[in-house]
Protein backbone atom coordinates (compact mmCIF):
# COMPACT_ATOMS: atom_id res chain seq x y z
CA UNK A 1 0.00 0.00 0.00
CA UNK A 2 2.82 2.36 1.28
CA UNK A 3 4.63 2.06 -2.19
CA UNK A 4 1.50 3.49 -4.03
CA UNK A 5 1.66 6.59 -2.30
CA UNK A 6 5.23 6.88 -3.45
CA UNK A 7 4.61 6.32 -7.16
CA UNK A 8 1.72 8.77 -6.83
CA UNK A 9 3.42 11.33 -5.47
CA UNK A 10 5.14 14.08 -6.75
CA UNK A 11 7.05 14.98 -3.70
CA UNK A 12 8.92 11.88 -3.04
CA UNK A 13 9.13 10.61 -6.75
CA UNK A 14 10.72 14.81 -7.59
CA UNK A 15 12.94 14.40 -4.47
CA UNK A 16 14.25 10.93 -6.12
CA UNK A 17 14.94 12.03 -9.41
CA UNK A 18 16.53 15.19 -7.48
CA UNK A 19 18.98 12.65 -5.58
CA UNK A 20 19.83 10.62 -8.58
CA UNK A 21 20.21 13.21 -11.35
CA UNK A 22 22.74 15.27 -8.68
CA UNK A 23 25.08 11.94 -8.63
CA UNK A 24 25.11 11.61 -12.25
CA UNK A 25 25.73 15.70 -12.19
CA UNK A 26 28.65 15.30 -9.86
CA UNK A 27 30.62 12.45 -11.34
CA UNK A 28 30.30 14.41 -14.86
CA UNK A 29 32.09 17.73 -12.71
CA UNK A 30 34.58 16.39 -10.68
CA UNK A 31 37.03 16.48 -13.64
CA UNK A 32 37.08 19.95 -13.58
CA UNK A 33 36.63 20.04 -9.29
CA UNK A 34 33.27 22.36 -9.36
CA UNK A 35 30.11 21.21 -8.69
CA UNK A 36 27.78 21.55 -11.95
CA UNK A 37 25.58 24.76 -9.98
CA UNK A 38 28.95 26.77 -9.77
CA UNK A 39 29.84 25.25 -13.60
CA UNK A 40 26.05 27.02 -14.39
CA UNK A 41 26.91 30.28 -12.50
CA UNK A 42 29.82 30.50 -14.74
CA UNK A 43 28.12 30.14 -17.73
CA UNK A 44 25.47 32.44 -16.89
CA UNK A 45 28.12 35.02 -16.05
CA UNK A 46 29.75 34.67 -19.36
CA UNK A 47 26.51 34.77 -21.06
CA UNK A 48 25.89 38.23 -19.03
CA UNK A 49 28.83 40.00 -18.10
CA UNK A 50 28.16 42.47 -15.82
CA UNK A 51 24.70 41.28 -14.17
CA UNK A 52 23.76 41.57 -10.67
CA UNK A 53 23.30 38.95 -7.74
CA UNK A 54 19.82 39.15 -7.91
CA UNK A 55 19.90 38.64 -11.63
CA UNK A 56 22.39 35.97 -11.04
CA UNK A 57 20.11 34.42 -8.49
CA UNK A 58 16.77 34.70 -10.26
CA UNK A 59 18.54 32.89 -13.03
CA UNK A 60 19.64 30.20 -10.81
CA UNK A 61 16.54 29.70 -8.95
CA UNK A 62 18.09 29.99 -5.83
CA UNK A 63 17.69 32.57 -2.49
CA UNK A 64 20.11 35.54 -2.65
CA UNK A 65 22.34 34.50 0.49
CA UNK A 66 22.92 31.12 -1.12
CA UNK A 67 24.27 33.00 -4.47
CA UNK A 68 26.23 35.16 -2.69
CA UNK A 69 28.07 31.80 -1.41
CA UNK A 70 28.50 30.84 -4.38
CA UNK A 71 29.63 34.18 -5.79
CA UNK A 72 32.15 33.92 -2.92
CA UNK A 73 33.75 30.63 -3.69
CA UNK A 74 34.19 31.39 -6.99
CA UNK A 75 35.84 34.55 -6.33
CA UNK A 76 38.08 32.84 -4.62
CA UNK A 77 39.05 30.83 -7.43
CA UNK A 78 39.70 33.83 -9.46
CA UNK A 79 36.28 32.32 -11.95
CA UNK A 80 34.49 35.31 -11.37
CA UNK A 81 34.79 39.13 -9.59
CA UNK A 82 32.66 41.43 -8.27
CA UNK A 83 32.46 45.31 -9.36
CA UNK A 84 31.05 47.65 -7.18
CA UNK A 85 28.95 50.63 -8.72
CA UNK A 86 27.36 52.68 -5.96
CA UNK A 87 24.87 50.17 -4.59
CA UNK A 88 25.00 47.97 -7.36
CA UNK A 89 27.29 44.52 -7.67
CA UNK A 90 27.90 43.22 -10.65
CA UNK A 91 29.27 39.83 -11.14
CA UNK A 92 31.86 39.78 -14.20
CA UNK A 93 33.84 36.55 -15.42
CA UNK A 94 37.52 36.38 -15.11
CA UNK A 95 39.48 35.11 -17.95
CA UNK A 96 40.14 31.88 -15.96
CA UNK A 97 36.38 31.16 -16.39
CA UNK A 98 36.15 31.71 -20.26
CA UNK A 99 39.28 29.16 -20.29
CA UNK A 100 37.14 26.99 -18.12
CA UNK A 101 34.26 27.17 -20.18
CA UNK A 102 35.07 24.31 -23.21
CA UNK A 103 35.52 21.97 -19.91
CA UNK A 104 32.21 22.96 -18.83
CA UNK A 105 30.31 22.35 -21.52
CA UNK A 106 32.31 19.24 -21.95
CA UNK A 107 30.70 17.94 -18.84
CA UNK A 108 27.45 19.34 -19.60
CA UNK A 109 27.25 17.16 -22.92
CA UNK A 110 28.64 14.32 -20.76
CA UNK A 111 25.63 14.50 -18.31
CA UNK A 112 22.74 14.88 -21.27
CA UNK A 113 24.59 11.79 -23.26
CA UNK A 114 24.25 10.05 -20.04
CA UNK A 115 20.61 10.26 -19.17
CA UNK A 116 19.95 9.89 -22.73
CA UNK A 117 21.25 6.81 -22.62
CA UNK A 118 19.48 5.36 -19.97
CA UNK A 119 16.17 7.90 -20.96
CA UNK A 120 16.52 7.67 -24.24
CA UNK A 121 16.64 11.33 -26.00
CA UNK A 122 12.76 12.09 -26.55
CA UNK A 123 12.25 10.96 -23.16
CA UNK A 124 15.00 13.02 -21.47
CA UNK A 125 14.15 15.73 -23.75
CA UNK A 126 10.66 15.52 -22.76
CA UNK A 127 10.97 15.13 -19.01
CA UNK A 128 12.98 18.27 -19.30
CA UNK A 129 10.31 20.39 -20.58
CA UNK A 130 7.93 18.94 -18.65
CA UNK A 131 9.61 19.65 -15.50
CA UNK A 132 10.52 23.29 -16.33
CA UNK A 133 7.38 23.90 -17.23
CA UNK A 134 5.90 22.28 -13.97
CA UNK A 135 8.54 24.35 -12.10
CA UNK A 136 7.50 27.35 -13.57
CA UNK A 137 3.42 26.93 -12.81
CA UNK A 138 4.08 25.71 -9.42
CA UNK A 139 6.77 28.49 -8.53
Amino acid sequence: MLDGYFKNCLYFSANRLSRIMTKMAEESFAPIGLSPTYAFLIMAALEEPGLTQKRLSEKLHIAPSTCTRFVDKLEVKLLVERKQEGKMVYIHPTSKAEDLLPEIKKCWKQLYERYCDLLGKEMADQLSKDLHNAGEILE
